[in-house]
Protein backbone atom coordinates (compact mmCIF):
# COMPACT_ATOMS: atom_id res chain seq x y z
CA UNK A 1 0.00 0.00 0.00
CA UNK A 2 1.02 3.68 -0.71
CA UNK A 3 2.08 6.16 1.67
CA UNK A 4 1.90 9.92 2.19
CA UNK A 5 5.68 9.79 1.69
CA UNK A 6 5.36 8.08 -1.75
CA UNK A 7 2.92 10.55 -2.90
CA UNK A 8 5.04 13.15 -1.40
CA UNK A 9 8.28 11.78 -3.47
CA UNK A 10 6.64 12.13 -6.81
CA UNK A 11 5.43 15.59 -6.01
CA UNK A 12 8.48 16.87 -4.70
CA UNK A 13 10.04 15.03 -8.46
CA UNK A 14 8.21 17.58 -10.13
CA UNK A 15 8.34 20.41 -7.77
CA UNK A 16 11.10 20.30 -5.17
CA UNK A 17 11.00 21.91 -2.19
CA UNK A 18 14.63 23.21 -2.47
CA UNK A 19 13.21 25.66 -5.27
CA UNK A 20 10.67 27.50 -2.60
CA UNK A 21 10.98 31.45 -2.28
CA UNK A 22 13.03 31.88 1.43
CA UNK A 23 10.15 33.08 3.10
CA UNK A 24 7.71 29.84 2.04
CA UNK A 25 7.08 26.49 3.78
CA UNK A 26 5.86 24.20 1.65
CA UNK A 27 5.95 20.44 2.55
CA UNK A 28 3.78 18.50 4.57
CA UNK A 29 1.74 20.89 6.70
CA UNK A 30 -0.26 18.30 9.10
CA UNK A 31 -0.47 14.63 9.24
CA UNK A 32 2.45 11.85 8.54
CA UNK A 33 4.85 10.65 6.14
CA UNK A 34 3.94 6.98 7.00
CA UNK A 35 0.25 6.82 7.01
CA UNK A 36 -1.10 5.28 4.42
CA UNK A 37 -3.17 6.88 1.51
CA UNK A 38 -6.32 5.13 -0.64
CA UNK A 39 -7.95 8.70 -1.41
CA UNK A 40 -6.41 12.04 -2.64
CA UNK A 41 -7.94 15.65 -2.74
CA UNK A 42 -6.48 18.13 -4.58
CA UNK A 43 -7.02 22.04 -4.03
CA UNK A 44 -6.25 25.26 -4.62
CA UNK A 45 -6.76 26.41 -0.50
CA UNK A 46 -6.62 24.64 2.54
CA UNK A 47 -9.58 25.92 3.16
CA UNK A 48 -12.30 25.47 6.41
CA UNK A 49 -14.71 24.37 3.92
CA UNK A 50 -12.42 22.20 2.00
CA UNK A 51 -10.87 20.27 4.86
CA UNK A 52 -14.14 19.72 6.56
CA UNK A 53 -15.26 17.91 3.53
CA UNK A 54 -12.43 15.96 3.11
CA UNK A 55 -12.79 14.47 6.76
CA UNK A 56 -16.33 13.91 5.90
CA UNK A 57 -15.10 11.98 2.81
CA UNK A 58 -12.37 10.07 4.46
CA UNK A 59 -10.05 11.79 2.48
CA UNK A 60 -6.22 10.69 3.51
CA UNK A 61 -4.21 13.06 1.91
CA UNK A 62 -5.51 17.06 0.71
CA UNK A 63 -2.61 18.17 -1.39
CA UNK A 64 -2.91 22.09 -1.74
CA UNK A 65 -1.51 25.14 -3.75
CA UNK A 66 -1.32 27.69 -0.63
CA UNK A 67 0.05 26.51 2.32
CA UNK A 68 -1.91 25.96 5.50
CA UNK A 69 0.99 27.17 7.74
CA UNK A 70 2.49 30.43 6.51
CA UNK A 71 4.47 30.84 9.58
CA UNK A 72 5.68 29.10 12.68
CA UNK A 73 2.58 28.52 15.75
CA UNK A 74 3.31 30.43 19.10
CA UNK A 75 0.95 28.05 20.29
CA UNK A 76 -1.45 24.95 19.12
CA UNK A 77 -4.89 25.88 20.74
CA UNK A 78 -6.99 23.67 19.31
CA UNK A 79 -10.38 26.57 19.47
CA UNK A 80 -8.20 28.73 17.21
CA UNK A 81 -8.84 28.95 13.65
CA UNK A 82 -5.54 26.89 12.26
CA UNK A 83 -5.49 24.90 15.34
CA UNK A 84 -9.14 23.41 14.78
CA UNK A 85 -8.25 22.88 11.56
CA UNK A 86 -5.00 21.12 13.00
CA UNK A 87 -7.20 19.19 15.51
CA UNK A 88 -9.78 17.71 12.60
CA UNK A 89 -6.88 16.87 10.45
CA UNK A 90 -5.19 14.69 13.04
CA UNK A 91 -8.13 13.32 14.78
CA UNK A 92 -9.20 12.02 10.91
CA UNK A 93 -6.08 10.82 10.24
CA UNK A 94 -5.65 13.37 7.04
CA UNK A 95 -2.25 14.67 5.88
CA UNK A 96 -2.28 17.93 4.38
CA UNK A 97 0.75 19.08 1.65
CA UNK A 98 1.64 22.02 -0.15
CA UNK A 99 3.30 22.69 -3.68
CA UNK A 100 4.09 26.87 -3.38
CA UNK A 101 6.27 28.40 -4.35
CA UNK A 102 8.33 25.74 -5.73
CA UNK A 103 5.36 24.62 -7.93
CA UNK A 104 5.44 28.49 -9.58
CA UNK A 105 9.29 28.24 -10.48
CA UNK A 106 9.78 24.57 -11.60
CA UNK A 107 9.59 23.40 -15.19
CA UNK A 108 6.80 21.90 -16.07
CA UNK A 109 5.12 23.67 -13.00
CA UNK A 110 1.97 26.26 -12.27
CA UNK A 111 3.89 28.87 -14.59
CA UNK A 112 4.55 26.70 -17.96
CA UNK A 113 1.02 25.48 -17.25
CA UNK A 114 -0.62 28.92 -17.67
CA UNK A 115 1.35 29.23 -20.99
CA UNK A 116 0.61 26.25 -22.21
CA UNK A 117 -3.32 26.81 -21.58
CA UNK A 118 -3.08 30.16 -23.15
CA UNK A 119 -1.10 28.95 -25.93
CA UNK A 120 2.21 30.64 -25.85
CA UNK A 121 5.27 29.67 -27.77
CA UNK A 122 8.82 29.07 -27.47
CA UNK A 123 8.89 30.53 -23.55
CA UNK A 124 12.01 31.07 -21.52
CA UNK A 125 12.14 31.51 -17.49
CA UNK A 126 11.27 35.48 -16.75
CA UNK A 127 13.12 35.98 -13.80
CA UNK A 128 15.62 32.84 -13.36
CA UNK A 129 15.79 31.91 -9.66
CA UNK A 130 19.01 32.90 -7.87
CA UNK A 131 22.41 32.12 -8.49
CA UNK A 132 23.43 32.15 -4.93
CA UNK A 133 20.70 29.86 -3.32
CA UNK A 134 22.88 26.86 -3.00
CA UNK A 135 26.32 26.50 -2.26
CA UNK A 136 28.36 23.51 -2.36
CA UNK A 137 30.32 22.37 0.46
CA UNK A 138 33.44 20.45 0.84
CA UNK A 139 34.75 19.12 4.27
CA UNK A 140 38.36 17.40 4.38
CA UNK A 141 39.00 15.17 6.39
CA UNK A 142 41.81 12.31 7.51
CA UNK A 143 41.00 8.86 6.15
CA UNK A 144 39.08 6.47 8.74
CA UNK A 145 37.33 9.91 10.64
CA UNK A 146 34.60 10.41 7.50
CA UNK A 147 31.90 7.80 8.98
CA UNK A 148 31.93 10.08 11.94
CA UNK A 149 31.96 13.10 10.03
CA UNK A 150 29.26 11.71 7.36
CA UNK A 151 27.08 10.71 10.47
CA UNK A 152 26.85 14.22 11.94
CA UNK A 153 26.41 16.10 8.12
CA UNK A 154 23.55 13.67 7.86
CA UNK A 155 21.97 15.26 10.96
CA UNK A 156 22.30 18.43 9.88
CA UNK A 157 20.37 20.71 7.03
CA UNK A 158 23.10 19.42 4.18
CA UNK A 159 22.56 16.81 1.67
CA UNK A 160 18.72 17.72 0.40
CA UNK A 161 17.85 17.16 -3.21
CA UNK A 162 14.73 17.28 -4.03
CA UNK A 163 12.93 14.53 -2.19
CA UNK A 164 16.32 13.06 -1.59
CA UNK A 165 18.75 13.86 1.73
CA UNK A 166 21.58 12.32 2.96
CA UNK A 167 23.08 13.35 -0.20
CA UNK A 168 26.85 13.62 -0.93
CA UNK A 169 30.18 12.48 -2.74
CA UNK A 170 33.91 11.91 -1.32
CA UNK A 171 37.24 10.65 -2.65
CA UNK A 172 40.54 10.48 -1.31
CA UNK A 173 43.52 12.34 -1.98
CA UNK A 174 46.75 13.48 -0.12
CA UNK A 175 46.42 16.58 1.94
CA UNK A 176 49.72 18.66 3.47
CA UNK A 177 49.62 21.14 6.46
CA UNK A 178 52.50 22.79 8.30
CA UNK A 179 51.48 23.60 12.26
CA UNK A 180 52.80 27.04 13.56
CA UNK A 181 54.23 27.55 16.79
CA UNK A 182 51.65 27.37 19.62
CA UNK A 183 49.19 24.89 17.82
CA UNK A 184 48.35 21.23 18.89
CA UNK A 185 47.55 19.53 15.85
CA UNK A 186 45.80 16.21 15.92
CA UNK A 187 48.27 14.67 12.89
CA UNK A 188 52.16 15.47 12.91
CA UNK A 189 54.07 18.32 14.98
CA UNK A 190 54.54 22.05 14.92
CA UNK A 191 57.33 22.97 12.54
CA UNK A 192 56.92 20.35 10.61
CA UNK A 193 55.68 19.36 7.12
CA UNK A 194 53.03 16.64 7.31
CA UNK A 195 51.17 14.94 4.61
CA UNK A 196 48.22 12.75 5.26
CA UNK A 197 45.89 10.72 3.57
CA UNK A 198 42.67 12.70 3.57
CA UNK A 199 38.77 11.75 2.35
CA UNK A 200 37.35 15.29 0.75
CA UNK A 201 33.29 14.94 1.15
CA UNK A 202 31.13 17.38 -0.92
CA UNK A 203 27.51 18.43 -0.31
CA UNK A 204 24.69 20.73 -1.19
CA UNK A 205 23.33 23.28 1.14
CA UNK A 206 21.36 26.12 1.13
CA UNK A 207 23.13 29.55 1.42
CA UNK A 208 21.22 30.52 4.24
CA UNK A 209 22.06 27.12 6.68
CA UNK A 210 26.01 26.76 5.85
CA UNK A 211 26.51 29.08 9.37
CA UNK A 212 24.42 26.31 11.13
CA UNK A 213 25.41 23.25 9.46
CA UNK A 214 29.44 24.23 10.23
CA UNK A 215 28.31 24.81 13.73
CA UNK A 216 26.93 21.32 13.89
CA UNK A 217 29.61 19.36 12.34
CA UNK A 218 32.46 21.27 13.78
CA UNK A 219 32.74 19.40 17.29
CA UNK A 220 33.10 16.12 15.17
CA UNK A 221 36.25 16.91 13.18
CA UNK A 222 39.31 15.61 14.64
CA UNK A 223 41.33 18.43 13.10
CA UNK A 224 42.19 21.56 15.52
CA UNK A 225 41.55 23.60 12.36
CA UNK A 226 38.35 22.27 10.15
CA UNK A 227 39.55 22.46 6.62
CA UNK A 228 36.56 23.42 4.50
CA UNK A 229 35.36 25.23 1.20
CA UNK A 230 32.04 26.63 0.61
CA UNK A 231 31.38 27.38 -3.68
CA UNK A 232 28.20 29.47 -4.33
CA UNK A 233 26.55 27.37 -7.30
CA UNK A 234 24.66 28.78 -10.38
CA UNK A 235 21.30 27.30 -10.91
CA UNK A 236 21.93 24.43 -13.46
CA UNK A 237 18.06 23.96 -13.46
CA UNK A 238 17.76 27.11 -16.06
CA UNK A 239 14.31 26.41 -16.24
CA UNK A 240 12.95 27.18 -13.36
CA UNK A 241 12.67 30.66 -11.75
CA UNK A 242 9.57 33.26 -11.63
CA UNK A 243 6.69 33.46 -14.25
CA UNK A 244 7.30 32.50 -18.07
CA UNK A 245 7.96 34.87 -21.04
CA UNK A 246 7.11 33.65 -24.72
CA UNK A 247 4.85 34.54 -28.02
CA UNK A 248 1.26 34.29 -29.27
CA UNK A 249 1.04 31.96 -32.82
CA UNK A 250 0.33 35.14 -34.13
CA UNK A 251 -0.23 38.68 -33.21
CA UNK A 252 -3.68 40.38 -32.47
CA UNK A 253 -4.42 43.13 -30.52
CA UNK A 254 -5.15 43.59 -26.73
CA UNK A 255 -8.57 43.28 -26.81
CA UNK A 256 -8.76 40.40 -28.76
CA UNK A 257 -5.90 38.88 -26.48
CA UNK A 258 -7.87 39.32 -23.42
CA UNK A 259 -11.11 37.66 -25.08
CA UNK A 260 -8.99 34.60 -25.89
CA UNK A 261 -7.65 34.46 -22.60
CA UNK A 262 -10.31 34.65 -20.44
CA UNK A 263 -12.22 31.75 -22.98
CA UNK A 264 -9.46 29.83 -22.23
CA UNK A 265 -8.92 30.43 -18.55
CA UNK A 266 -12.93 30.16 -18.33
CA UNK A 267 -12.94 33.53 -16.65
CA UNK A 268 -16.00 35.32 -15.45
CA UNK A 269 -13.90 38.47 -15.91
CA UNK A 270 -10.57 40.41 -16.16
CA UNK A 271 -9.38 43.63 -16.29
CA UNK A 272 -7.11 45.37 -19.06
CA UNK A 273 -4.48 48.37 -18.79
CA UNK A 274 -3.25 49.51 -22.09
CA UNK A 275 -4.92 50.33 -25.63
CA UNK A 276 -7.37 48.01 -26.23
CA UNK A 277 -6.09 48.24 -30.36
CA UNK A 278 -2.28 48.19 -29.78
CA UNK A 279 -0.68 44.87 -30.83
CA UNK A 280 0.37 42.04 -28.98
CA UNK A 281 2.88 39.45 -29.73
CA UNK A 282 4.98 38.92 -27.27
CA UNK A 283 3.87 37.59 -23.52
CA UNK A 284 4.97 37.29 -19.79
CA UNK A 285 3.19 35.87 -17.23
CA UNK A 286 3.87 35.28 -13.48
CA UNK A 287 1.21 33.14 -11.89
CA UNK A 288 -0.46 33.98 -7.95
CA UNK A 289 0.77 37.89 -7.32
CA UNK A 290 2.82 39.49 -10.25
CA UNK A 291 3.31 42.96 -9.01
CA UNK A 292 6.77 42.07 -7.71
CA UNK A 293 8.13 41.66 -11.38
CA UNK A 294 6.95 44.61 -12.44
CA UNK A 295 10.50 45.71 -13.25
CA UNK A 296 11.41 43.08 -14.73
CA UNK A 297 8.27 43.25 -17.29
CA UNK A 298 9.50 47.21 -18.03
CA UNK A 299 12.75 46.01 -18.58
CA UNK A 300 12.04 42.65 -20.84
CA UNK A 301 10.74 43.38 -24.86
CA UNK A 302 7.26 42.20 -23.92
CA UNK A 303 4.04 43.94 -25.26
CA UNK A 304 1.69 42.44 -22.27
CA UNK A 305 2.18 41.85 -18.54
CA UNK A 306 -0.73 38.78 -17.46
CA UNK A 307 -0.80 37.76 -13.88
CA UNK A 308 -2.93 38.60 -10.56
CA UNK A 309 -3.41 41.28 -7.91
CA UNK A 310 -2.04 44.00 -10.18
CA UNK A 311 -2.25 47.84 -8.73
CA UNK A 312 -3.54 51.12 -9.42
CA UNK A 313 0.11 52.23 -9.99
CA UNK A 314 1.30 49.32 -12.02
CA UNK A 315 -1.38 50.28 -14.18
CA UNK A 316 0.15 54.19 -14.19
CA UNK A 317 3.33 52.89 -14.74
CA UNK A 318 2.70 50.74 -17.85
CA UNK A 319 0.50 53.02 -19.85
CA UNK A 320 3.57 55.49 -19.58
CA UNK A 321 5.62 52.63 -21.07
CA UNK A 322 3.29 52.02 -23.91
CA UNK A 323 2.33 48.54 -22.27
CA UNK A 324 -0.23 46.39 -21.05
CA UNK A 325 -1.49 44.83 -18.41
CA UNK A 326 -4.05 41.98 -18.36
CA UNK A 327 -4.91 40.90 -14.71
CA UNK A 328 -7.12 37.72 -14.07
CA UNK A 329 -6.87 37.72 -10.41
CA UNK A 330 -5.03 35.72 -8.08
CA UNK A 331 -7.63 32.89 -8.10
CA UNK A 332 -8.00 32.66 -11.73
CA UNK A 333 -4.28 32.64 -12.83
CA UNK A 334 -3.73 29.32 -9.96
CA UNK A 335 -6.80 27.44 -9.86
CA UNK A 336 -6.37 25.56 -13.22
CA UNK A 337 -3.85 24.00 -11.19
CA UNK A 338 -6.03 21.28 -9.56
CA UNK A 339 -7.18 19.86 -12.82
CA UNK A 340 -3.48 19.81 -13.92
CA UNK A 341 -1.71 18.27 -10.51
CA UNK A 342 -4.89 15.79 -10.33
CA UNK A 343 -4.10 14.38 -13.81
CA UNK A 344 -0.14 13.93 -13.22
CA UNK A 345 -1.11 11.86 -10.20
CA UNK A 346 -3.57 10.03 -11.97
CA UNK A 347 -0.67 8.88 -14.50
CA UNK A 348 1.82 8.37 -11.99
CA UNK A 349 -0.06 6.77 -9.44
CA UNK A 350 -1.44 4.31 -12.76
CA UNK A 351 2.35 3.99 -12.93
CA UNK A 352 2.95 2.41 -9.91
CA UNK A 353 -0.52 0.38 -9.87
CA UNK A 354 -1.77 2.05 -7.05
CA UNK A 355 -5.09 1.17 -6.08
CA UNK A 356 -5.66 5.57 -5.19
CA UNK A 357 -8.85 7.69 -6.26
CA UNK A 358 -7.36 11.36 -6.49
CA UNK A 359 -9.93 13.94 -7.44
CA UNK A 360 -10.23 17.58 -8.27
CA UNK A 361 -12.15 19.25 -5.16
CA UNK A 362 -14.87 21.15 -6.90
CA UNK A 363 -15.22 23.20 -3.76
CA UNK A 364 -13.41 26.48 -4.19
CA UNK A 365 -14.74 29.61 -6.11
CA UNK A 366 -13.17 32.95 -6.40
CA UNK A 367 -13.76 34.59 -3.21
CA UNK A 368 -14.18 38.05 -5.44
CA UNK A 369 -17.36 38.43 -7.04
CA UNK A 370 -18.23 41.19 -9.60
CA UNK A 371 -21.33 43.31 -9.12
Amino acid sequence: MARVRDIIHIMEELAPARLAESWDHPGLQAGSAEWPVQSIWVALDPLPSVIHAACDQNVDLLITHHPLLFRPLASLDFNSPIGSLLYLSALNQLSIYASHTNLDKTEGGLNDMLSKRIGLKDTDVFEPSSDTELCKLVIFVPQGHEDTLLAALFKSPAGKIGSYSCCTFRNSGTGSFLPGAGSAPFIGSPGEVSHVDEVRIESIVRKTDVSRVLAHIRPHHPYQTMPVDVYPLADADSRNGLGRIGDLEKSMTLYQFARMVKEKLALPYLKISGRPEMTIHRVAICSGSGSSLMKTFFSSDADVYLSGDLRYHDARDAESAEKALVDIGHFGSEHLMVDEITAFLRQRIAENSWDIRVTACQLEKDPFVMI
